[in-house]
C-alpha cells in the first residue's frame, strides 16, 4: 500500500479532518499535524489579504517531496495539501500530517515535509499590506 495517501494543489477550503483521516494508520504511534493559517502580519507590516499561485508543474513536486520524506523516514501514511487563489486572514493555506512508528520520526518527517514543500514546491505567495504595498514570496511560506 502506498504510504502517500492524499496530496493535492486546491483552489477550494482545505479540511484538517480530511487529512488527519488519510493517514490514519493501526501501524503508527505518532501522527503529527502541522496546519498553516494566514497571519495579520508579516516583517512587522499589516497584511490584509494574500494569494498564491503554483506552477502548472506543481503538483509533480509536492509527489517528489513527498515521496523522498517517506523514503528518507520510516513514514506509515502521510499528506500534504495547499491551497491556491485569494485567501482571507485565518483562512488554512497548507495542511501536512506524517504517521509513524514512533513520535519523534513523526516530529521530524513532519518537519521536513513543510520545510521542504515551502522550498521546493514552486507555489508563490503575493500578500497586500494595510498600506497598499504588495509582496511577492518565492516558494510558499
Amino acid at each position: 500500500m502506498d504510504v502517500i495517501r492524499l496530496l493535492g494543489i486546491r483552489d477550494t477550503t482545505l479540511s484538517v479532518d480530511e487529512v488527519l483521516t488519510a493517514v490514519g494508520d493501526h501501524g503508527a504511534g505518532g501522527t503529527t499535524l502541522f496546519v498553516g493559517t494566514v497571519r495579520d502580519q508579516d516583517h512587522g507590516k499589516p497584511v490584509v489579504t494574500l494569494s498564491y499561485s503554483a506552477h502548472p508543474g506543481a503538483e509533480a513536486e509536492l509527489r517528489r517531496v513527498a515521496e523522498k520524506v517517506a523514503a528518507d523516514f520510516p513514514v506509515t501514511a502521510l499528506a500534504a495539501v495547499h491551497r491556491v487563489g485569494d485567501l482571507a486572514l485565518g483562512d488554512i493555506a497548507v495542511i501536512v500530517a506524517v504517521a509513524c512508528p514512533h513520535r519523534g520520526e513523526a516530529f521530524q518527517a513532519s518537519r521536513r515535509l513543510i520545510d521542504d514543500l515551502k522550498g521546493e514546491v514552486p507555489i508563490w505567495k503575493k500578500q497586500l499590506f494595510a498600506d497598499g504595498a504588495t509582496e511577492w514570496v518565492g516558494a510558499c511560506e
